[in-house]
């Protein structure tokens, strides 16, 4: 499993940036939120999802992320430069917590794409399997990060995953806080 970290450290693609992470305890999340604005990028990445493609990363847009205390999975919200959202993308993972300020989890393989659109798709099942036939995860894990991702996908179809829509007002928060602090 990779460890990832909200402020993209050791991102090449990232030249310059602006980074905040606030700690939130509210009724419908506790944990971390972060925000990365890449200012500068060398190279703009896109992706294709059902013969779409989407850019992801470019100057000017902004990667917000949610690590909820209980570690389950993590929430990023791509928006682009005109703060409109490109993409949910979630996460399974095998834990969360801080180091030096910075929140991270343990990437558990298994993702799944949300686009604006309501399309969704699962990604990296493949890893998933390669994990438990490679002895790195076990079958409870194994069988844990499905439940986690089908739990998840059922709230995002009838509409009850709260931080797709909780994401623009947390994005809008840390960007002022960017701002006021000259980040």
């Amino acid at each position: 499993m990779k460890r990832k970290y909200g402020d993209r450290r050791g991102w090449r693609r990232i030249l310059t940036k602006r980074y905040g992470m606030t700690s939130v305890n509210r009724e419908d999340f506790k944990g971390d939120i972060t925000l990365v604005e890449m200012k500068e990028v060398g190279k703009p990445l896109w992706k294709s999802y059902g013969g779409r493609r989407v850019c992801l990363v470019d100057n000017g847009y902004q990667w917000l992320q949610h690590f909820p205390y209980h570690g389950a999975y993590t929430l990023k919200t791509m928006f682009n430069g005109e703060g409109e959202i490109v993409q949910w993308y979630i996460d399974v993972c095998r834990g969360t917590g801080q180091e030096d300020g910075v929140p991270w989890m343990d990437d558990l393989y298994l993702d799944m794409v949300v686009l604006p659109t309501g399309e969704r798709e699962i990604l990296d099942a493949d890893e998933l399997d390669d994990a438990m036939e490679a002895g790195v995860i076990d079958k409870n894990v194994y069988d844990e990060a499905w439940i986690v991702l089908k739990r998840i996908e059922d709230e995002v179809i009838r509409g009850q995953f709260s931080l797709l829509k909780q994401a623009v007002e947390d994005r809008l928060m840390l960007s002022a806080f960017l701002k006021d602090n000259n980040c």
